[in-house]
């Protein structure tokens, strides 16, 4: 039995993995050997429970070779094995994550039109929410991880010489935008405060692409840093959970002229606003810091209460909030 595990665009299975199988060992699927698709369900930090306890489909080439595919997960699987063919596992793996995507992508547009016309996305969201059957969810600074950027490219792809995919490029589009976005509310909130883009120190707090973990794969917060950089600043990055970025908070973001809060990480919901401002106007690394100019907070994950923020003495900037 040969299972495929990883992520595919829908018709792989058919159209390569089965041929090439085939031609290299002359043999048949479904007379010679059993060939099923089960895409892995599995988060960053939860490998082991998301092993044991999330529900699978087992899509086979032949429904016998996914009943045994099935006897064989549910010696380790204590969930839901749903029996189907290789194609429409190929379909439900890349369309779960690409549903993800566009509802994001809905949430995210959501909050640029809310910084335009004066709202709070968060009390639209809520107020939204209470509706029955409506659950917008949660806009912030970008999307990254392994799956989520690159599986919708996958279901497009999958009929692309039939269909031509609109929703999921639009999708995929304001996503990608997201981290851009905050770099303008960056260079605003700084031109507020009398800063060029061009002078400026930069902290960016977070740097992998889900919180209280260490994975940075198409993390937010490198196209974020790569912009801040083309344009100029002098970016610092702290993240306690990734290999180089880790350290005191205090040093890194001392003297700097903005702190961009990108990854919602546990370390960072408790920051005092008050010890965040001490240490932002106090003489960093920098000859001849600016002295008495305000200092900016860009919050890109709704950790922080902008009132709070504004109460310490911060010009504030949030995803969402007009």
């Amino acid at each position: 039995m040969v299972i495929v595990e990883s992520t595919i665009a829908p018709g792989t299975m058919a159209k390569l993995v089965r041929p090439t199988l085939e031609a290299h060992g002359r043999r048949q699927a479904g007379r010679d050997f059993y060939l099923v698709h089960c895409p892995e369900r599995v988060m960053p930090g939860a490998l082991l429970a998301n092993l044991t306890h999330m529900s699978r489909v087992v899509g086979g080439h032949t429904p016998e070779g996914a009943r045994l595919a099935r006897m064989f997960y549910g010696r380790v699987v204590e969930a839901d094995l749903d029996l189907a063919d290789c194609v429409t596992a190929e379909l439900v793996k890349t369309a779960e994550n690409s549903y993800r995507d566009v509802q994001i992508a809905f949430a995210n547009e959501l909050a640029l039109i809310c910084e335009q016309v004066g709202a709070n996305v968060w009390q639209v969201r809520d107020l939204v929410n209470k509706s029955p059957g409506r659950d917008v969810l949660l806009p912030g600074a970008g999307v990254g991880g392994h799956c989520i950027p690159k599986d919708p490219w996958l279901l497009a792809y999958g009929a692309s010489d039939m269909i031509t995919a609109k929703l999921i490029p639009a999708a995929r589009e304001i996503n990608d935008y997201m981290p851009l976005h905050v770099a303008e509310l960056t260079v605003d909130a700084l031109k507020k405060v009398g800063v060029e883009i061009e002078d400026a120190q930069v902290a960016v707090l977070g740097y992998a692409y889900l919180e209280n973990s260490d994975d940075t794969r198409n993390a937010p917060s490198i196209t974020l840093i790569n912009r801040l950089e083309e344009l100029g600043a002098e970016v610092r990055v702290h993240d306690p959970y990734v290999a180089g970025f880790r350290g005191a908070l205090a040093e890194r973001v001392r003297g700097c002229d903005a702190v961009v809060l990108m990854v919602k990480h546990d370390h960072y919901r408790h920051v005092d606003l008050g010890q965040l401002r001490e240490w932002l106007t106090s003489p960093g690394s920098r000859d001849g810091r600016r002295q008495g100019t305000q200092p900016v907070l860009v919050d890109g994950r709704h950790v922080f209460d902008r009132d709070e923020a504004e109460a310490f003495g911060f010009v504030f900037r949030g995803v969402g909030i007009g």
